[in-house]
C-alpha cells in the first residue's frame, strides 16, 4: 500500500507471478482497493488471498512510529503472516526503514545473526554482483562485516547459481593493511575463514566481474548503490538522446535494436525483483518504492526461490561452522 504507485502495480506483479510461476500470493492492504485492482486486471479468478489492513504505514513515517501507532498497517500484518508460519516471504515496496524494523522486531533475526544487512543484487561484465550492506547498519563492527560476507556468499550460491561465490571487501585500495580499522579488522577475520575470500577490491570491482560477492557498512553501500542508480538513468537517457538526434542516428538505432534490447536485459534491476533482506528468520524483499510491476513479480520469484533452496538454513550452517573454527561467535546487542 506504501509504494510511489501504490496498490496497481504491486496487485498486477502478484498477478503476473501466480500466472508465470505458480506462486501462492497473499495480499495485504485495503480489501476494497485490491478487489478494484483484481477487478481491473480480470484476476478474480487467480486464487490470490487478500488480508485487510486498515492502516497504511507512509514513506517519510519514520519506523519507530510504524512499529508502536500502526500495529495494524499492512507492513505489520504481512510480518505477523511469515512469523505465524502462514507464508514464508515478506515482500514489500513501500517504507524501507519501516519493513526492516517491523521484519526485525516481528519476524525476528536468524540465531547468531547480531544485524541484518539489506544486499542488492548488481550486473557485472560477467553476471551479477551482490553488494552488501546497502543501507540497513551505518556503522558496523569488524564481526558484522563478516556475518555480511557469510549471508551474500550463501545467497550468491543459492540464488544467483555461483559455485563457491568470490568474496571481497570494499577499501580503498588493493593490498592487505589499506583501509581504515574497520575493513583491516575485517579483512583478518575474512582471511582466515573458509569463504573463498579475495582480499580487498575496489568501486571498480562491483562491475568488471572480479568478484561475486562485494561486503561493506551500510553508509558506503547506500552511496555506492545510489551513485550507481543515478549513473544508469543518466546513461540511458543519454543514449536515447543521441539516438533520436537525427536521421542517420534513427536508422542506426533501428539495425542496432536486438543489441540494445539484450544490453537492456543485461543492466535491468526488474529482473533481480528487489533487495534481499538478509538475516532475518524467515524472507523478506524490500523492491523500490518505483518498482513496476516486473520487479514485484521477479522478488516473488526469487523469495520462493529463497524458500524452498533453504537459504536461511544454509546460512545458520555457515555461521555455526566458521564459530566451529574458531571465530567469533555472534551475540545479540
Amino acid at each position: 500500500m506504501g509504494g510511489d504507485h501504490g496498490p496497481a502495480v504491486i496487485v498486477e506483479g502478484a498477478a503476473d507471478a501466480v500466472r508465470e510461476f505458480g506462486a501462492s500470493v497473499i495480499l495485504v492492504g485495503n480489501r476494497d482497493a485490491i478487489e478494484r485492482e483484481l477487478a481491473r486486471l480480470n484476476a478474480g479468478n487467480l486464487g490470490l488471498e487478500i488480508r485487510h489492513a486498515s492502516q497504511v504505514v507512509e514513506m517519510a513515517e519514520s519506523p519507530s512510529q510504524a512499529l508502536r501507532r500502526k500495529r495494524d498497517s499492512s507492513l505489520r500484518i504481512a510480518a505477523e503472516l511469515v512469523r505465524d508460519g502462514h507464508a514464508s516471504a515478506f515482500i514489500s515496496a513501500g517504507n524501507t526503514g519501516a519493513a526492516m524494523a517491523i521484519a526485525m522486531f516481528v519476524i525476528g533475526v536468524l540465531r547468531g545473526i547480531d544485524r541484518p544487512a539489506i544486499a542488492t543484487v548488481l550486473p557485472s561484465l560477467k553476471r551479477a554482483t551482490v553488494l552488501l550492506d546497502v543501507g540497513a547498519n551505518v556503522a558496523p563492527k569488524p564481526w558484522h562485516l563478516f556475518q555480511f560476507a557469510l549471508m551474500g556468499h550463501a545467497y550468491a550460491r543459492d540464488i544467483l547459481g555461483v559455485d563457491n561465490p568470490r568474496v571481497g571487501l570494499l577499501s580503498v585500495g588493493e593490498e592487505e593493511g589499506k583501509g581504515n580499522e574497520l575493513t583491516r579488522e575485517t579483512y583478518e577475520q575474512l582471511k582466515e575463514s573458509s569463504l573463498n575470500f579475495v582480499g580487498n577490491v575496489e568501486g571498480r570491482d562491483i562491475y568488471n566481474g572480479a568478484c561475486d560477492v562485494v561486503v561493506t557498512d551500510g553508509f558506503t553501500g547506500n552511496v555506492a548503490l545510489k551513485i550507481s542508480e543515478s549513473l544508469a538513468e543518466m546513461l540511458g537517457a543519454m543514449i536515447k538522446e543521441e539516438l533520436t538526434r537525427d536521421l542517420r542516428s534513427k536508422i542506426g538505432a533501428a539495425l542496432s535494436t536486438p543489441a540494445i534490447t539484450r544490453f537492456r536485459k543485461r543492466v535491468d534491476y526488474t529482473e533481480f525483483g528487489g533487495a534481499p533482506l538478509l538475516g532475518i528468520d524467515g524472507e523478506a524483499i524490500i523492491c523500490h518504492g518505483r518498482s513496476p510491476a516486473k520487479a514485484i513479480k521477479n522478488a516473488v520469484r526469487v523469495a520462493g526461490e529463497w524458500a524452498k533452496k533453504g537459504l536461511n538454513e544454509h546460512i545458520r550452517a555457515a555461521l555455526e561452522a566458521e564459530v566451529a573454527r574458531g571465530g567469533r561467535e555472534g551475540g545479540r546487542e
